[in-house]
């Protein structure tokens, strides 16, 4: 059966069943928004997101960051799932 995506209206960001479970991703990639997110949320700005995932362009960090824009709870929600416990990380 052929993998079915999800277009977006955002250039760079698709989803696939088969991929994380059809969590928004980078088209061409695996990487999930909420990773570009994450690291954002550190303090990473787009440039510095480039050279921690360097397979990426600053068009696809700008993009992934205006699909959190656009859809802010659905990717806290993929972030509060993949997020590890507290007492795993002792």
């Amino acid at each position: 059966m052929k993998a079915m995506s999800t277009a977006t209206e955002h250039l760079y960001v698709t989803s696939t069943n088969e991929i994380l479970g059809g969590e928004p991703i980078i088209r061409g990639t695996r990487t999930p928004v909420r990773a570009i997110v994450e690291l954002w949320r550190l303090g990473s700005q787009p440039e510095e997101i480039c050279k921690h995932l360097p397979h990426l362009s600053l068009a696809q960090v700008f993009d992934a960051l205006s699909y959190y824009s656009d859809h802010q709870e659905e990717i806290n929600g993929h972030i509060q799932r993949n997020r590890i416990p507290e007492d795993r990380l002792r």
